[in-house]
């Protein structure tokens, strides 16, 4: 066979491999350097928005130090199958309660700002980003997810009484909540969780979206460009609960609307990156305009929608 045919199958047969692998649930390495990634981009993220407020407060310190935690979690995860099922457990847990703080300390910040809620749009506009500190929450509960799936290597049949952490937890709830922890659990390993993965997909879209928006309406949607996400999250949010129901929308349209979340997600870090360079100083004063220029990351948190529609599209579905 000419080496050109072999060359263009190889590809083609690593893609079929990566998709099996996703869908019997044997992709724990590849999610926690995702995870990694993920929480370090929310975690520059929040770092430069809460310097913006000067840490008024001591509980803004939180989510920097857990994104770091997370971090090096994820990457522990990545190179040991005993870290992705301890650490990276414990700390993505951990970690999912502290945008539920963020989130009440947010709405108190909105709540305390001339007008309060009776001037709603203009004080969560100009306010703290509401749904800022839910976004944060992504990267914990891909990393949470993480931590229940199997290596890319792991042939063997995933059994749940084979992990001794899983049932001895699940032993001190109630008999039928018990159950549903341990088919859950059985769900994830086997890759069987699409309805779940679709919901969390439809939510971060929606929050990215609406963040986009007020984001934007700041800079009074200057550049067309900046429709985009504004347009495309809310699609994307419809399709992905569409597919909780209909297993043919998670195979069509919920992955074309994905890849064009990350797409927009890229051109929109783009344009974010070339704002911070056009300001005074550019490239001399790279810390500062970062700090407070457009924020520079923001839109890689919508793709992380995207990425998290792309996963659901290739995963199967709970057998009834």
């Amino acid at each position: 066979m000419p080496r050109s045919e072999l060359s263009l199958r190889n590809p083609v047969r690593d893609l079929e491999i990566l998709r099996n692998h996703i869908r019997e649930g044997r992709f724990q390495r590849s999610l926690s350097l995702l995870t990694a990634f993920a929480s370090l981009m929310s975690g520059l993220e929040v770092s430069y928005e809460h310097y913006r407020g000067s840490y008024s407060q001591r509980v803004m310190y939180t989510p920097v130090i857990l994104s770091g935690v997370l971090t090096g979690a994820g990457i522990a995860g990545f190179f040991s199958r005993w870290a992705a099922r301890t650490v990276l457990r414990v700390v993505s847990a951990i970690t999912l309660v502290d945008p539920a703080i963020g989130f009440y300390f947010h709405v108190r910040g909105i709540q305390r700002k001339p007008g309060s809620w009776r001037l709603p749009m203009t004080n969560m506009i100009m306010g703290p980003p509401i749904f800022a500190p839910l976004l944060f929450g992504t990267s914990a509960y891909l990393g949470l997810i993480a931590s229940y799936l199997r290596r890319e290597d792991d042939t063997s049949l995933p059994h749940l009484s084979n992990n001794k952490l899983d049932t001895g937890f699940a032993r001190i709830l109630p008999q039928k909540l018990e159950r549903e922890v341990l088919s859950a659990e059985q769900d994830i390993r086997e890759g069987r969780f699409q309805r779940q993965m679709a919901i969390a997909t439809g939510i971060s879209a929606l929050l990215s979206g609406f963040e986009a928006w007020y984001s934007h309406y700041k800079n009074n949607f200057r550049y067309k460009a900046q429709w985009t996400p504004v347009i495309l999250a809310p699609m994307l949010a419809a399709s992905a609960f569409a597919s909780v129901r209909s297993r043919r929308m998670a195979t069509t349209i919920l992955p074309a609307l994905s890849v064009a979340s990350c797409a927009d997600a890229a051109v929109g870090f783009v344009y974010h990156a070339r704002g911070v360079l056009r300001r005074p100083g550019g490239r001399k004063h790279i810390v500062y305009n970062i700090m407070y220029g457009p924020p520079i990351f923001a839109p890689l948190l919508f793709g992380a929608a995207g990425m998290l529609g792309i996963l659901a599209s290739l995963l199967g579905r709970r057998k009834q």
